[in-house]
């Protein structure tokens, strides 16, 4: 049992930390500015627009947002993946589809109901990049569960 225990951890920790880090730089690179813009921008789901005023300190609450919602996410997924197999066997399509369920949850419930700033109007363009995106969270959270909680 702490075998399990202990690679359902290593799993969430290592999908949360790996696909949240790397959304970080994906959203940097769709949008073409600094990682430390994103964090705040991250940030701004609790502070509002004071969150570009900030320094630092205000990247570092982002950096730390970031990742607890990736474990979270993660979390959702592994759980899900050690009580239905199918999840493990198909974890390419799997985590696709986990992504575009991530992506349509964050923008249409999370950062609706946030003091996120500004408001993100999506050009056809920019959707598809941010799903896309998503799509490579769910992938990557989706390979560390298939990996590791087994």
């Amino acid at each position: 049992m702490t075998g399990t225990r202990s690679s359902t951890l290593i799993a969430i920790l290592y999908g949360g930390f790996v696909a949240g880090t790397i959304d970080i730089g994906a959203a940097s690179l769709i949008n073409g500015i600094s990682p430390f813009v994103i964090l705040r921008a991250i940030a701004s789901g609790l502070l509002g627009k004071a969150a570009f005023q900030g320094g630092l300190p205000v990247s570092l609450l982002g950096l730390g947002l970031q990742w607890a919602m990736s474990l979270l996410i993660a979390a959702i997924f592994v759980f899900a993946a050690r009580r239905l197999a199918w999840l493990s066997r198909r974890w390419v399509a799997a985590g696709v589809s986990y992504g575009v369920a991530v992506f349509v949850v964050m923008e249409y419930v999370v950062v609706p109901l946030s003091a996120a700033w500004p408001k993100v109007h999506f050009t056809t363009a920019s959707l598809i990049e941010n799903l896309l995106a998503m799509m490579l969270f769910g992938l990557i959270v989706a390979f560390f569960a298939r990996r590791y909680a087994e």
